[in-house]
């Protein structure tokens, strides 16, 4: 079965050469920080306007539920290495390098790789623990050929991400006053922008983790008048502010400008001639930061990040293949971040080894319109060991219901805000049997440990066996 629908002015999927006859595709994943669903007009936002990733949407296959963990390491880890947490995330901030990504499966398939924006994974935030953790050859191990990125080696403290940013590209160091009066953002674009250039002629891997929309919320080049720069580039209304109408408003202006560089991206690929052969994929880590309200399809929706509500974990996710990929297709299936790894695998016709994690399932067939057979559940499994008291667990959910470790049990589609528990109370046949399929799933994962930044103790089970049945409702 697939539950991919055309929207009322879509073409659904239009005949299509096959993948083989057109080589290996190129990708281009590109990772949002800190948004989620609503703030963009495909999915329904109301204050906010993203045309060039509503205008995807339009030509590719916007899925409706899509997954990640609460927070930017533990799903960046997750993404990266197409495993559940509990295999592999012990520190924020950390990937261990001897961990496989896509990166590495990428360039061993014979890609040109590289990875622009957000690093945050060489373990900065516990130096003691990680004294390599001024390895810049770090995104390297990672199978990555180039590099343009921010938080590497240099603390956040060290430079910002936004204005006058500290950036390592490929080794070398440019520092805050080397890049007075510059936007992060526009040097990571020109990076990506370049290297297509320069790689268009042999397959390529552009991973791109953004560093908008994250705090602080600041204006973007877009709404910044030069007749109030300073001599540092800057400008006085570069500031945090401070009530939530100014953050508000910076906020969504950084979700504009982050939908422009996407559609700047996607437009050079298209000018090259190369739109026709790359899949390009856009999510985001987390939920929206819990400073920021928006409203969305005619109420208010709370920032989530950290949570493990659905403003917390509910991200989204548009692909678009030109000539390949549905054309205004809405997919109901689920897909969780562990997905993407293999997803990748199957666009660039990658067999997966013993080598390569086996908790997620590529959702290609869905973009391309093949038969398939969705996942029966998304999992989460949180202990982000972040915060002085961060909220952790797990649940395993289907496109309606979610149940968590503790028991507790909801109708998501009808209780967005986790109002009602149904865990004493479940009457419905559809909801009982849902409810033992995701019982008989969540006995199968491991307890999540308690703990906070200090904690000594961080188990993992890398060898855990594989929770399942994915894709069937009975054992």
């Amino acid at each position: 079965m697939i539950a991919c629908i055309a929207s009322p002015l879509g073409m659904a999927w239009a005949d299509q050469p096959s993948v083989d006859s057109k080589g290996k595709p190129n990708v281009v994943l590109f990772m949002a920080d800190d948004v989620s669903w609503e703030a963009f007009g495909c999915y329904g936002a109301e204050d906010y306007q993203t045309p060039n990733l509503d205008r995807l949407a339009e030509r590719g296959v916007r899925f409706k539920h899509c997954y990640s963990t609460p927070l930017c390491t533990p799903s960046r880890v997750m993404i990266m290495t197409g495993k559940y947490n509990f295999r592999n995330y012990t520190h924020f901030g950390y990937l261990n390098p001897e961990e496989k990504t896509f990166g590495q499966l990428m360039k061993q398939a014979g890609y040109r790789t590289a990875i622009a924006g957000k690093w945050q994974l060489n373990g900065l935030s516990n130096k003691k623990t990680f004294p390599d953790h001024d390895d810049h050859d770090r995104p390297h191990h990672a199978g990555f050929d180039e590099y343009c990125l921010w938080q590497l080696t240099q603390e956040r403290s060290q430079g910002e991400r936004f204005w006058n940013p500290t950036v390592q590209i490929n080794g070398k160091l440019l520092t805050k006053e080397m890049n007075q009066g510059k936007y992060g953002p526009d040097l990571f674009r020109d990076f990506v922008c370049d290297f297509i250039q320069r790689n268009r002629h042999e397959p390529f891997f552009v991973y791109y983790p953004m560093v908008l929309v994250h705090d602080p919320f600041l204006p973007t080049p877009d709404n910044i008048h030069d007749s109030t720069k300073t001599k540092d580039g800057t400008s006085d209304k570069q500031k945090v502010g401070t009530g939530p109408a100014q953050q508000k408003q910076n906020f969504v202006a950084m979700v504009r400008y982050m939908d422009k560089i996407i559609g700047q991206i996607v437009d050079r690929l298209d000018e090259l001639g190369e739109l026709d052969n790359t899949l390009v994929l856009f999510t985001a880590d987390n939920g929206t930061n819990r400073k920021i309200t928006s409203n969305w399809n005619g109420r208010t929706i709370p920032g989530g990040k950290g949570g493990m509500k659905d403003n917390g974990t509910h991200v989204p996710l548009i692909a678009y293949w030109k000539g390949m990929s549905g054309a205004g297709v809405e997919c109901e299936d689920l897909v969780d971040f562990t997905d993407f790894y293999p997803t990748l695998a199957e666009a660039a016709g990658i067999s997966l080894d013993q080598s390569d994690p086996r908790d997620g399932q590529s959702f290609l067939p869905q973009v391309l319109g093949r038969p398939a057979t969705p996942r029966t559940y998304a999992l989460c499994h949180y202990q982000p060991y972040w915060g002085s008291s961060p909220e952790a667990g797990a649940f395993v959910r289907t496109e309606q219901f979610k149940l968590y470790a503790n028991g507790s049990f909801y109708d998501i589609a009808n209780d967005l805000d986790e109002q009602h528990d149904l865990s004493g109370s479940i009457s419905d046949e559809m909801a009982i049997t849902i409810h033992a399929h995701l019982r008989r799933l969540i006995k199968q994962m491991p307890p999540v440990p308690k703990g906070d930044r200090n904690s000594s103790v961080r188990p993992i089970h890398p060898d855990w066996p594989l929770i399942g049945p994915r894709n069937s409702m009975t054992e």
